[in-house]
């Protein structure tokens, strides 16, 4: 039969899924709605910057060049060392752009087959099932629409973009009220440069929002319009936010993202003696997350300006919430240029926003939503069956049960990739990609349906012991889980050169280089 891929999305995810997949000698089609690679990477502001260290945030076998000098490049240098390891890796050729994905449809088995198989795609394998994906695809310039028609699919749609999450507000009390301007910082994002400047110059801004986004994005306003016309922020919640990777003179890395340091949180399928010693060693766990807090405390004025989250460092790590500082964040709140207020609930009037607890509008110019994305629903939508919809989160689970955060085991024939949160994106997801494409190449068998719905239950289980909201960060576990991968892919799990290396040394993209000879 043939072996038609089909990926969703040219970003990062997109082409890595794309190199690995031309590596076992298939040949794949990607497909992407904009006119280039990148992903969001395409549409950042002007000012924002990786948070990691350069390091952790490349190619395994693709390093930086060595003209970039920063810890942590910019929007536009990224941009250019994406496009060139796609140059690099001839990787533009298999890129169908202008080419937006409007649906996929699953077509070939019925519904009441599908469930009553015992194996995934009922073989068990990626291939050989009667069923085949319509891919409904529209051109971006002409608006035509065609069916595109593939054995496999990889989406690669991203979490963190596409489709706004915007608060609902009361009849009267939200943005149709306000004489201003409204948007997330999606479309904000999405602007030129220049058109952006021009948005904000001489406005008053208010940025709704606590994560990185908002903090980038109020940063940014404050630095263009200045004392004159101050930025406001508005959180509901506060959370830690760190200057850079270095605490206390020493990397962060050593402190959570290596061996020792998952030795102190309860892993998924772990064994008794390792269960045993995370418990044990429970205590160093607050340990370490009262030595960052006290750190952050002593050197930025959290408390001053109420930005001295009530929760541990700790539990924003288990979440993927905390973040790294705009380097003139807290220069712009003392010059007054960026002013914070905390609040649960506003509404809009005439003339801008009403805060609970102030007694005079806020005025304003300029709102714009800085509050993250609906990934899930973006996933669901791409699908035209109802029942894959619900598979995606027809239940109130928050997460996506996916076996090794890549396999939905209810849905036949296709993988995900990018859902899981770590620590960095790039190489969380290229190990990802490897394991999918030995799958895909016949040297990875899966187990029956049931055992792999239990994987996704028993991660979420685990890791609620921490956070009872946790939605699929899995940065405390990360090495646990690439050790998953790399036993799948019957390749030595354990990277270092030495046992004092392995153990307390961090892990990052280059311990992965050449995972799997070719």
């Amino acid at each position: 039969m043939e072996k038609r891929v089909a990926i969703v999305g040219a970003g990062l995810s997109g082409l890595l899924a794309c190199k690995y997949i031309l590596e076992i000698g298939l040949h794949p089609i990607v497909f992407e709605a904009d006119d280039g690679i990148g992903g969001q990477w395409r549409h950042t502001i002007e000012s924002t910057k990786i948070q990691n260290p350069r390091q952790d945030f490349q190619f395994s076998d693709f390093p930086w060049d060595s003209s970039v000098k920063e810890n942590n490049p910019s929007t536009e240098k990224v941009q250019v060392y994406i496009n060139s390891y796609a140059q690099h890796f001839s990787l533009i050729p298999y890129v169908r752009f202008n080419s937006k994905v409007i649906d996929i449809d699953y077509v070939g088995e019925s519904n009441e087959e599908m469930k009553s198989w015992g194996l995934w795609s009922g073989n068990g394998s990626p291939f050989g099932s009667k069923g085949i994906w319509h891919i409904t695809i529209e051109d971006t310039k002409n608006f035509r629409t065609e069916v595109h028609k593939a054995e496999f699919v990889i989406l690669c749609i991203g979490k963190f973009s596409g489709l706004s999450n915007i608060p609902e507000f009361p009849f009267g009390k939200g943005p149709e009220v306000f004489k201003g301007k409204v948007m997330h910082s999606m479309d904000y994002a999405a602007l030129d440069n220049k058109t952006a400047a021009e948005l904000i110059k001489n406005k008053r801004v208010t940025v709704i929002g606590s994560r990185k986004s908002a903090h980038d994005l109020a940063t940014e306003c404050a630095v263009k319009n200045g004392v004159t016309h101050p930025c406001t922020m508005i959180l509901r919640n506060v959370h830690w936010f760190i200057p850079n990777f270095k605490i206390w003179g020493f990397n962060l890395a050593f402190l959570y993202f290596n061996r020792f340091s998952e030795l102190f949180v309860h892993k998924p399928g772990e064994h008794f003696l390792l269960s045993l010693l995370a418990t044990l060693l429970s205590p160093l766990r607050w340990g370490m997350s009262k030595l960052v807090e006290t750190y952050l405390k002593w050197n930025l004025p959290l408390k001053k300006y109420g930005l001295l989250p009530n929760h541990s460092f700790h539990q924003d790590m288990y979440k993927c919430s905390f973040g790294v500082l705009p380097e003139l964040f807290y220069d712009k709140v003392k010059e007054g240029s960026l002013v914070i207020k905390k609040s649960q609930n506003f509404s809009f009037s005439k003339e801008g926003l009403i805060i609970d607890g102030e007694t005079k509008p806020l005025e304003t110019d300029v709102v714009i939503f800085a509050t993250g994305f609906n990934g899930n629903q973006k996933l669901r939508n791409i699908f035209k069956s109802p029942i894959f919809q619900n598979y995606i989160n027809g239940s109130t689970n928050a997460n996506v049960p996916l076996y090794r955060q890549i396999i939905h085991p209810r849905i036949p024939q296709l993988a995900i990739i990018g859902y899981g949160q770590a620590l960095s994106h790039i190489y969380s997801n290229e190990i990802k990609c490897q394991w999918l494409a030995q799958f895909l190449d016949g040297n990875i068998k899966l187990p029956n349906i049931k055992e792999m719905e239990k994987e996704p239950k028993l991660w979420e289980d685990t890791l609620k012991k921490y956070d009872s909201n946790w939605k699929s960060c899995i940065v405390t576990c990360a090495i646990w889980y690439n050790d998953q991968l790399c036993k799948d892919m019957k390749c030595n799990h354990l990277r270092k050169k030495g046992l004092l290396k392995e153990v307390f040394e961090p892990y990052g993209p280059t311990d992965y280089s050449g995972l799997v000879h070719k």
